[in-house]
Formats: C-alpha cells, sequence, structure tokens
C-alpha cells in the first residue's frame, strides 16, 4: 500500500519526541524510491491518457490522481520527519552547548551534522556580534524569578565589590542576598553556591 514506509518514519519519531533515534538512511530511501516509481507511473498513464482519450471510454485519471495524492503524502511525511530531527537537534543544541554528546552525534546524518556546525557557527556569530564583549545567550536559558538569590560562600573568598560600591567579605560559609547578575560568575567557579528555597 502506498504511504506505508513513510508512515512509519513517522511512527519512529513519536516513539520517541524528545531524543534523537538514528538516522533511518535505508527507509527514507524507501521512500523516495516509492514516490519515484509513482511519479514514473503517473508520467507513462498521462502519456497514455493523451494518446488514447478518443479511442477508449475509460480513464487513468482517477488512478493518476490517487498516485500523485500518494506522493504528496509521502513528501509531507519526509517533511515532518526531517523537520522534527532539526528541532530536536537545536533544543539539544541549546541544552549541551556547541558539542553534543558523541552518542547523540553517531544518530545523525552527515546533512544533519553540516547543518549544526552551520547552525552553531551562525549563533557563535550573533552572540560575538551583540555589545562590545558578546553576550553568552545559552547562560541562561529561562529568565530568573528574582532579580537577588541567596547564596552560601564555601570558600574564603575574601572582599567582593558590587557594582553599587558595597564591600562584602565572603567567608566560609556565609549567607548572602545578592544581585544574580553579580554573583553568577563566583557561582560558576565554585566560590558561591545559589541557596534554592
Amino acid at each position: 500500500m502506498f504511504g506505508e514506509k513513510a508512515v512509519e518514519l513517522i511512527k519512529e519519531l513519536d516513539r520517541c519526541p524528545t531524543s534523537l533515534p538514528p538516522y533511518n538512511t535505508d527507509l527514507v530511501s524507501e521512500v523516495n524510491n516509492e514516490m519515484r516509481h509513482l511519479i514514473e507511473s503517473n508520467q507513462d498513464d498521462a502519456r497514455s491518457e493523451e494518446e488514447n482519450r478518443s479511442l477508449s471510454g475509460e480513464s487513468l485519471l482517477p488512478t493518476i490522481k490517487c498516485r500523485h495524492s500518494a506522493v504528496i503524502r509521502n513528501i509531507r511525511c519526509l517533511l515532518a520527519y526531517h523537520y522534527n530531527r532539526l528541532r530536536v537537534l537545536r533544543t539539544m543544541r541549546w541544552q549541551f552547548g556547541g558539542v553534543l554528546p558523541s552518542d547523540i552525534k553517531q544518530n545523525l546524518s552527515h546533512l544533519e551534522v553540516e547543518w549544526l556546525t552551520k547552525y552553531s557557527n551562525s549563533l557563535a556569530q550573533y552572540m560575538r556580534s551583540v555589545g562590545e564583549e558578546g553576550i553568552n545567550l545559552a547562560t541562561n536559558l529561562k529568565p530568573p524569578k528574582s532579580l537577588y538569590i541567596e547564596v552560601r560562600c564555601l570558600v574564603n573568598y575574601g572582599k567582593f565589590e558590587l557594582n553599587n560600591g558595597i564591600v562584602l567579605l565572603l567567608k566560609k560559609n556565609s549567607r548572602h542576598f545578592l544581585p544574580r547578575s553579580e554573583c553568577e560568575e563566583l557561582i560558576r567557579q565554585g566560590v558561591l553556591e545559589h541557596l534554592v528555597s
């Protein structure tokens, strides 16, 4: 039956909506071959329909329309398969950064790897172009709930000056309520720990 292999591609994506199964090259090429065969059959029938229109009362037009609908459906399934794979891949790029884990990279086709490289390069170029020093859009994927956060000092850091001129003494196990933007770097360095209540 027409379109069964294309539907199998969609079912494959439905089984794992947030991860990437290995790219199914065999099934994609089978769908392409099926479409090629349907198009060739339609072209042959269209030629014979033109030649035999006046000779017989039978028309091949319903068969041609049925095959054409199957081709359109296969195209839509292939587009949905590739679009959803790229959508998941784009989400993973934001989660993992520019370098994907090797087990995920193994599941990609060479064209998907090429797309990911171009996407990462475009994103990096844009981030460098914003402001004087650039901006890292991947640091805060969700907006902060508050501008101030409670932190605990993990080491004896010493004096720390805030943007407003206030100087704090960061001693081990001391707690502070600081602006998120000013202490994020110290959290990344392991000097401070964000306390979630």
